[in-house]
């Protein structure tokens, strides 16, 4: 199922262009954070850190609509993978803005260095209060959220083959990977912006499956999800 106007297939194209552009000037211009709060405030006052959060911070916007575009051409064939997987992936989008705006605060936190002391002291109560538990359903959201749509993506074969398992490679690049080598953190961003953009096509209604397809109205295709 296609995004029923011309209007809402253009928002879901540039959100799937947009998205993952976003995320990664973030990621490129995201300082080190170093180990505690005193050295996070003190690299949120460095050149960059301000993209960085505010393009993290935006880039939800253009995700939420990803998570329903994605969802929305899976409902006639994967019903339950596009319910579970959109639901997942609104809240991975909410707990991130949540936690994208906690680190625009920074920004001014990091501008008032005659209370440097006095942050400090709030951020590391932020971190062990349950504010935190948004960050955790910022990610685990996002996980299960394109876990479950890639899976409905490769099953029903809608859109390019490999678009599925990119976004199942790009979560272990991202989530593993990134715990072996800084430059995994890259590659993840590359993966899941070429999958998402081989999807622009699919949602402008070229190379998209219709719930009237005789394909769709297979037994094997009206099974899954």
């Amino acid at each position: 199922m296609l995004p029923v106007t011309p209007a809402r297939r253009l928002a879901a194209q540039v959100s799937l262009v947009a998205a993952p552009v976003l995320v990664l000037v973030s990621t490129l211009t995201q300082p080190d954070f170093g180990d505690g709060s005193a050295d996070r405030l003190t690299a949120v006052a460095s050149d960059g850190a301000a993209l960085s959060a505010v393009t993290f911070l935006v880039a939800q916007l253009p995700m939420l609509v990803v998570f329903l575009a994605i969802g929305l051409l899976l409902v006639p064939t994967a019903p339950r993978l596009s319910a579970w997987g959109t639901a997942s992936g609104v809240l991975g989008c909410f707990g991130h803005s949540v936690f994208g705006g906690l680190s625009a605060m920074q920004l001014v936190m990091a501008r008032d260095t005659d209370a440097r002391e006095t942050y400090v002291a709030l951020l590391d109560d932020l971190e062990s209060s349950p504010l935190m538990a948004f960050a955790a359903v910022g990610l685990i959201g996002t996980v299960v959220g394109f876990l479950l749509l890639g899976i409905g993506l490769f099953r029903t074969r809608t859109g390019p083959v490999w678009v599925g398992p990119a976004i199942w490679a790009f979560l272990v690049v991202e989530f593993v990977g990134s715990n072996l080598s800084d430059s995994a953190v890259y590659l993840s961003n590359l993966i899941i912006g070429l999958a998402l953009v081989a999807l622009v096509p699919v949602v402008g209604g070229r190379g998209a499956r219709h719930a009237d397809d005789e394909d769709v109205r297979s037994p094997h295709v009206e099974q899954v999800g």
